[in-house]
């Protein structure tokens, strides 16, 4: 996986973002429920991924919750609280960046 710094951040993300605004059944018919989109996010870590994508407009909000409880059960921690909006997660020596309302 290629990382580069996100703005004068200094964080390290992926250069790849795995959408989040499929996750959650409450909705769409398009979109995936929870254990599916934990299984997402498990190979998307694997594969040295760190950024994901979301929003309170996804679901409702239900794609944030999902995805937090899916970092949570990766066993990933919060390791800085960046406003309301953003947070920072690390992952081995990488850092985990998430845009949303802090999960």
């Amino acid at each position: 996986m290629q990382y580069t710094r996100m703005g004068t951040t200094g964080a390290q993300v992926s250069r790849l973002c795995l959408g989040c605004m499929s996750f959650g059944t409450s909705f769409a018919d398009w979109t995936i429920g929870e254990p599916a989109a934990h299984a997402l996010v498990r190979k998307a870590v694997e594969g040295g991924l760190n950024f994901f994508d979301t929003a309170g407009a996804y679901g409702r909000g239900e794609s944030e919750e999902i995805l937090g409880r899916a970092i949570k059960a990766l066993g990933l921690r919060r390791d800085e609280t960046k406003k309301e909006a953003a947070f920072l997660k690390k992952s081995g020596a990488k850092n985990i960046f998430m845009l949303g309302r802090g999960l």
